[in-house]
């Protein structure tokens, strides 16, 4: 008697209880939806709203490189994909479009406008 206890034990665990292979292939796809939704969804989001704020600069802008150098926009080139950025009273930087940092850009021009009031 204690035997087939045993085995009916032994056996049920192994089945993998009442989902069988359907319960695993569920727990495997919820965590794909939590991995999507808690990782690539805010990364390709975050990347959507910082080339909408490269797209929109405009030459006086102020914004800060994504290696820490703060300038205004003094001239977009196009053809090449650049800025010219004026760092200090005569002194001109051209970068990649794609090297400003969107939120360290915000937060000088919230602090510009803060100041302004």
């Amino acid at each position: 008697m204690y035997i087939n206890l045993l085995n009916a034990t032994v056996l049920g665990q192994a089945q993998g209880g009442g989902f069988g292979g359907f319960g695993s292939l569920l727990f495997l796809g919820g965590m794909f939806l939590v991995m999507w939704l808690f990782m690539i969804r805010p990364q390709t989001k975050k990347a959507k709203e910082q080339k909408q704020f490269i797209d929109n600069l405009q030459e006086g802008d102020k914004i800060v490189t994504i290696a820490g150098i703060h300038g205004k926009i003094k001239k977009i080139n196009p053809e090449n994909n650049t800025l010219t950025i004026e760092v200090s009273t005569g002194t001109y930087l051209t970068i990649e479009r794609v090297a400003i940092s969107k939120e360290y850009s915000a937060t000088v021009n919230a602090a510009a406008t803060a100041e302004k009031k």
